[in-house]
This record gives structure tokens, sequence and C-alpha cells, in this order.
């Protein structure tokens, strides 16, 4: 297992050196974009309480664990894929790197953990702007942490899924469009999916932003029990991204 380790920091290394030289940079457009989402969905609609499970909750309580998760999407995927996709296309970095002696699940891993730490980044930020804004409602608990973790684990993979099936940057662009833009409105970050009709939920369900939505609500909130299968389908979610994810690199079809 050591061995395995010290391939993925390997394989992460120059991400986290690329993430130190350029650390405030990535704070400011991590919190840029979640910021106007609280602004403008939060404070500009004035909304009035929201029913989840039975349960009245102000509408800014539960916009804000929404744009947490709404952060771990955008961060983690965005930091994977775009930077992934630079390396394949543009500098032929990854190329190199596939015909170094390291594990294929190495490689995997490694690509995530830009992703992934910039998610939790993010996600953290924005806890504590809800905690300074709404300090009796937004809690600190174990489950909270693990929906984060693999919430932006998921959605690192995610992009790293998209950055491999990838031909073009402009292919990159179409993928963010079809799947991350509908994903970022639709997911139950800004409203309850409970209120749709029933296909439209069963739709929803089937991405993966409406399980996290749920777990980091439900773990922030504390005011309904914690979703454990949406949790489960979200490690689903992300075990299907690994796997193709393996398939594309050790069938070197990137």
């Amino acid at each position: 297992m050591s061995g395995l380790l010290r391939e993925v920091w390997a394989v992460a290394w120059p991400d986290m050196r690329f993430m130190r030289h350029n650390a405030k940079n990535i704070v400011i457009s991590s919190l840029m974009l979640p910021v106007l989402y609280l602004l403008a969905f939060g404070y500009g609609l004035r909304a009035g309480d929201v029913e989840v499970e039975g349960e009245l909750i102000p509408y800014i309580d539960f916009v804000i664990p929404g744009i947490i998760a709404l952060t771990c999407l955008s961060s983690s995927f965005s930091s994977t894929s775009t930077r992934m996709n630079v390396q394949r296309l543009y500098y032929r970095s990854f190329d190199e790197m596939m015909m170094c002696p390291l594990r294929d699940s190495a490689i995997v891993v490694g690509k995530t953990m830009l992703g992934m730490i910039r998610g939790i980044v993010g996600a953290s930020l924005m806890f504590a702007i809800g905690y300074c804004l709404e300090p009796s409602h937004m809690n600190l608990t174990p489950m909270l942490i693990v929906s984060v973790l693999v919430s932006c684990f998921t959605f690192s993979l995610l992009g790293e899924t998209a950055a491999l099936l990838a031909k073009s940057h402009q292919s990159m662009a179409t993928f963010g469009s079809l799947v991350i833009t509908p994903m970022t409105f639709l997911c139950g970050t800004f409203f309850s999916v409970a209120a749709l009709p029933g296909i439209a939920q069963g739709l929803l369900y089937a991405l993966p932003l409406t399980e996290a939505s749920l777990c980091i609500r439900s773990a922030t909130l504390d005011v309904y029990a914690f979703p454990w299968w949406a949790l489960l389908v979200l490690i689903g979610f992300g075990i299907t991204f690994f796997a193709i994810d393996m398939y594309l690199v050790r069938n070197r079809k990137v």
C-alpha cells in the first residue's frame, strides 16, 4: 500500500505545486461564484420558508448547504477537468506520464487530488461564511465532513472522466453545458426536489449533485434524519466514475 501511496503522490505532486503557487487565485475563484449565488438566491429573492421532510426551514438556511454542495461540484470538477484537458491536449504531459512505471489506479487517484483539495477548500470557506451569517443553524458534524469528502472525490472523478473522453477543448465546453450547468440549477441546490413531479424527481435523482445536496443539507441543518441511501448512491457514482477512468487509462483510450 505504501508503494501505491508513493505513486499517487508522485502523480499529484505537480498539481500540488501548481495549487501552492496559485493559492490566492484559487481561493478567490473558489469563493466568487458561491458568494454570488448566495447574494442572488439567498438574499436577493427574499423567499420564505421551505418545507423539507415535513419541516419548515428558512430559505437562507436551506440554500447555504445547497451552495456548499454546488461548490464541491464546481471546484472539484473544473479543477480536475481543466488541468487534465490542458495537459492532454496542449502540453501533452499526460502522455509522458502514461509512459512512466505507475499503476493505473495511482494515475486515476493522483489526478483527482487537485480537484478534491480545491473542492474541500471551497466548501470549507462557504461553510465558514454560512456559519457567520446563520450560526444557530450551521452545524459542523462528522457526517458533513464525510459527505463533503465523498462529494469532492466523486465530482473530481467526474471531471477526470470528462477530460479523458474529451477530444478537444470545445468538446469539454460542450460537456459542461450539457451536464454541469443543468446540475447546477436543478439538483436541489436552490429548491426542494420534492416539489417537482415524480418523473422530474426520478431524472434529478439520477444526477449525483442531488444526492450530494441531500446529504450535506441534512448533515448541516440536522433537522431530519440523515439520508444514508443518498450517501450510498453518491458512493456508487464515485465507484462508477472510477471504473470508467480505470478503463480509459488501462486501455489507453486517451
